[in-house]
C-alpha cells in the first residue's frame, strides 16, 4: 500500500477518531520503511501521525513505552495517543520541527538517559513483532543476557538463513567466552538504553534541544548504545565530551566497543544479508585481538 493510496483513506472518519481539532492539512512525511507517516495539522496544532496497516494498537506499544520512559529522564517525543481504526494501528505524537544543536549537549543528555537504572537487565516484556526480535526476561548477570537473549537469537535466524559457516561459528565460540570471562570479574549496572542509537534517530529542536526518537529500549549495558553510534558515524568528539562530563564511561570502553558492533553486525546480516558477513568476521577477530 502507498502512501498515496493511504492519504485517500485518512478523512473526515479518521480526524473524528484522532480527536486532534479542526484539521485543515494531512501531508505524508518520511518515516521509514515500516510505517506510513504523516503531519498533520490542525488548529490544535501540529502532530506526526504514524500508521500500520492491516495492524493494531499494540504494533506501537513498545514503541510508545520508550518514549514514555526516555521523557522521565531526558527529550522525546511525547506520545499523545494510540490505536486502532479501519484496521490500522497508529500513534500520534507532537510534530518535532527539527533545527541545529550541540554534540556536547546531545552527549550530555545520552548520559542522563543511561544514569536510569534498573536492579536487572531486560525489560517487562519480549519484543517479537520485529525483524530482529528482542528476548528481554530479566537476568541479574550481564553476559548472560547479552549471549542468550541477544546474540543467540541473532545467530540462529542468520544460520536458517544461510549465513553461517564453520569459521564464523569459531569465532563466535571464542567470542562469547571472552563476554564472559571479561564480565565475571568487571559487573555493570544495566542502563536505561535507547536501543538503536544511530544519528538518524538523534536531533535537535527548534529551541537546539537534543532529542532521540525511534527507541527500541531496554535495560543493559550503556556501552552498547556507544558502541551503536560510533559504527556508522555522524556523531563528533563533543558528543563523547559532553557524556563524560556527565557520567564518564569505565577505562578501556574505546576497545570494548568493537564488542558491542558485533551485535549491530550480527542484526545487519540477519536483515540485509551476507554483504555484512565479512564486517562482523573482522569484528569478532577484532574483539578477539584487541
Amino acid at each position: 500500500m502507498t502512501k498515496e493510496v493511504m492519504i485517500l483513506q485518512i478523512d473526515e472518519s479518521w480526524y473524528q477518531e484522532l480527536n486532534l481539532g479542526q484539521v485543515y492539512q494531512v501531508t505524508p512525511v518520511s518515516g521509514g520503511d515500516i510505517n506510513l507517516a504523516f503531519a498533520v495539522e490542525s488548529d490544535q496544532g501540529k502532530y506526526f501521525l504514524k500508521v500500520q496497516p492491516s495492524n493494531q494498537a499494540s504494533f506501537f506499544n513498545h514503541e510508545k513505552e520508550g518514549l514514555d520512559l526516555i521523557n522521565t529522564v531526558a527529550n522525546a517525543p511525547r506520545v499523545i495517543k494510540i490505536g486502532t481504526f479501519k484496521n490500522c494501528g497508529y500513534l500520534i505524537q507532537r510534530f518535532v520541527d527539527f533545527g541545529a544543536g550541540s554534540q556536547y549537549d546531545l552527549g550530555q543528555l545520552v548520559a542522563k538517559l543511561h544514569q536510569k537504572h534498573a536492579p536487572k537487565f531486560g525489560l517487562d516484556h519480549d519484543v517479537l513483532n520485529a525483524k530482529n526480535p528482542k528476548i528481554n526476561q530479566w537476568q541479574s548477570n550481564w553476559s548472560d543476557f547479552y549471549i542468550d537473549q541477544r546474540l543467540n537469537v541473532l545467530v540462529k535466524l542468520v544460520k536458517e538463513k544461510g549465513y553461517w559457516n564453520n569459521y564464523r561459528q569459531k569465532l563466535f565460540m571464542n567470542y562469547k567466552d571472552m563476554i564472559v570471562r571479561y564480565y565475571q570479574k568487571n559487573p555493570v549496572v544495566p542502563s536505561l538504553l535507547h536501543g538503536d542509537l544511530w544519528n538518524g534517530n538523534v536531533g535537535f529542536e527548534k529551541n537546539h534541544q537534543p532529542i532521540l526518537f525511534d527507541p527500541d529500549v531496554f535495560y543493559g549495558n550503556r556501552e552498547m548504545d556507544i558502541a551503536m553510534t560510533l559504527l556508522f558515524g555522524g556523531f563528533t568528539d563533543e558528543f563523547y565530551q559532553g557524556y563524560n562530563s556527565i557520567y564518564p564511561l569505565s577505562h578501556g570502553w574505546q576497545q570494548r566497543m568493537i564488542w558491542y558492533q558485533v551485535y549491530y553486525l550480527l542484526a545487519h546480516l540477519n536483515l540485509f544479508g551476507e554483504t555484512y558477513g565479512p564486517s562482523l568476521e573482522t569484528a569478532l577477530e577484532r574483539s578477539l585481538n584487541e
